[in-house]
């Protein structure tokens, strides 16, 4: 099996696995499982909460507040008892460094019971916990282990933490494998136009259960209306209909709270008390969320003193590193209809040679027209955050000529920024 990687030029190459398929790695008998020995409850998006015999796992714990700045809410009403889940739980798994499955405000709540449970990550290019010192929350038990190793919990559980597939650099994806009966890896799902995709790669794989999930956010902010009617997520009955119109596998559709029994599904899929869901009345989707804190840390940043000086915007994009690439962009901060703030910064940057020229160059350039909300914008700038929260958060509107994506300027602000934020101190003084 070979993977496609960036090498020290900034090139592509071709790298081998070693061995090709690491989780044939020393293999095991299978034993047939109990009833209630392995049991996998949905929290929210794409939170699990799992029984391995006597050890729990949970896997991207996002269970309040917003993800990407404000631009992702919870469509699903957590249990009322995650938290206590989570502090029950004997490690942590959590995927990526995106803020819907490393959570801050989750993992602050978690940390001030349980400090000290253990984290476990993969050794991504970029570290998913870069900005931890940053964030103010406190977890002492962080574990980063290398791909394609099994790790022991004890005689029955094991895990192994793999390179994603589709960006390597800094997403992964976990087989756990308890008595070798339970070996699965878990997905996540994609756009409507990958649904027959999606449905093909299941019947490839012949799983005995899928589940789909990590999809379940919604804009729910009023300044999102016009994203959240557009915006069509994937529907997992869709998809599980399809997947059973093409195999046998048996599919879950996960409501919060609900619970499957791995033991009974894999000896009779349709045994009644397989999967039991939440009891009648449970709260499934949220209707309400709590804005106001999130908002108050947002706007907070509009007003810091850095942006009293012009200045920064040199400061910042120097500090940002990307530079030699022919791409003009202009900057523009708006309101919450993105249309420009009375009083914000609108500014070009020439990332050939990293200047700021007030008129567009007369040299043949590509250009980029970021209109962005003036409260995440500054949040970002201020705190040497990715670019995720303004273009994942849907909190940037972009024109282009010619209309193409430019990846290594959109890399660069989302995965490679300095691990530590800009010297606003330093600058501030230098200011007088």
């Amino acid at each position: 099996m070979e993977v496609v990687e960036m090498d020290e030029n900034n090139g592509l190459c071709l790298v081998e696995l070693n061995p090709p398929n690491p989780w044939d790695s020393d293999p095991r008998s299978p034993e047939e499982l109990a009833f209630g020995e392995v049991q996998i409850t949905y929290l929210t998006h794409a939170c699990m909460d799992l029984k391995l015999g006597d050890k729990r796992m949970a896997f991207d714990p996002w269970l309040i507040g917003p993800a990407f700045a404000r631009g992702w809410w919870l469509l699903h009403e957590p249990p009322s008892d995650w938290l206590e889940r989570l502090c029950k739980a004997d490690l942590i798994y959590i995927s990526h460094m995106h803020s819907d499955h490393l959570s801050y405000p989750t993992l602050k709540q978690l940390s001030q019971r349980r400090p000290d449970i253990p984290i476990y990550v993969g050794d991504t290019e970029r570290p998913v916990f870069w900005n931890l010192n940053h964030s103010g929350v406190q977890l002492t038990n962080i574990n980063v282990v290398p791909f394609g190793i099994w790790q022991q919990v004890d005689k029955n559980l094991r895990f192994m933490i793999l390179m994603d597939g589709v960006h390597p650099e800094m997403d992964t994806c976990i087989i756990v494998e308890y008595k070798e009966e339970w070996k699965a890896q878990f997905i996540k799902a994609e756009r409507r136009k990958l649904l027959n995709y999606k449905a093909q790669l299941v019947k490839d794989l012949q799983p005995r259960i899928y589940c789909p999930f990590a999809g379940y956010f919604v804009e729910a902010h009023p300044s999102d209306k016009y994203i959240k009617e557009t915006n069509t997520k994937n529907d997992p009955n869709q998809l599980n209909n399809l997947i059973k119109k093409n195999s046998n596998v048996v599919t879950w559709t996960p409501r919060p709270g609900a619970t499957l029994d791995l033991g009974r599904m894999l000896k009779d899929p349709t045994d009644s008390k397989g999967i039991v869901e939440p009891p009648e009345g449970t709260k499934i989707y949220k209707d309400s969320w709590d804005f106001e804190p999130y908002l108050k840390t947002l706007n907070s940043s509009v007003r810091d003193s850095i942006f009293l000086h012009s200045s920064w915007i040199k400061e910042y994009f120097t500090w940002a590193g990307f530079k030699n690439y022919n791409l003009v962009v202009r900057m523009i901060e708006t309101d919450e209809d993105f249309s420009p703030v009375p009083g914000g910064y609108d500014y070009l940057v020439d990332f050939l040679d990293l200047s700021f020229p007030k008129e567009r160059p007369s040299r043949e350039h590509p250009y980029e027209e970021i209109r962005s909300r003036v409260d995440v914008i500054r949040h970002v700038v201020k705190n040497g955050l990715l670019w995720d929260d303004l273009y994942i958060g849907f909190q940037t509107r972009l024109q282009r000529d010619p209309d193409i994506y430019h990846h290594l300027f959109w890399n660069h602000f989302q995965i490679k920024l300095p691990l530590t934020p800009p010297n606003w101190k330093l600058f501030l003084m230098r200011c007088g």
